[in-house]
């Protein structure tokens, strides 16, 4: 599966942005999304995921009740809704996808996007 990361850049604190993600094969349906982020010196953390079916849904402590994942299959497309960005949350974002049920641990994931970088001035 090939994924494309989009929709960084650089914001002030308190603003907001929508990255999405984008799979070229129709499997995408199959698949959980996670998003993961890593800012410089420290390891990727979990971010957030969303099943396959767009029910399950499970978020980091750092981001819940900022940020909102969705899906839209006929598309192939994820979206990482970020509102009320704070310096802390600077990092390159990536999405990944494993098969089926949804994981917060980055290792489960089976295939990776290349990032896309999201910066917080304060």
């Amino acid at each position: 599966v090939t994924l494309v990361e989009s929709g960084g850049g650089l914001v002030q604190a308190g603003e907001s942005l929508r990255l999405s993600c984008a799979a070229a094969e129709r499997t995408f349906s199959s698949y959980s999304v996670g998003w993961f982020r890593q800012a410089p010196g420290k390891e990727r953390e979990f971010v957030t995921y969303i099943g396959w079916n767009g029910v399950d849904i499970v978020h980091g402590d750092s981001v819940k009740g900022r940020f909102t994942i969705s899906r839209d299959n006929e598309k192939n497309t994820a979206f990482l809704q970020m509102n009320n960005l704070k310096p802390e949350d600077t990092a390159v974002y990536y999405c990944a996808v494993k098969y089926y049920r949804g994981s917060t641990e980055a290792a489960d994931y089976d295939y990776w996007g290349q990032g896309t970088r999201v910066t917080v001035s304060s």
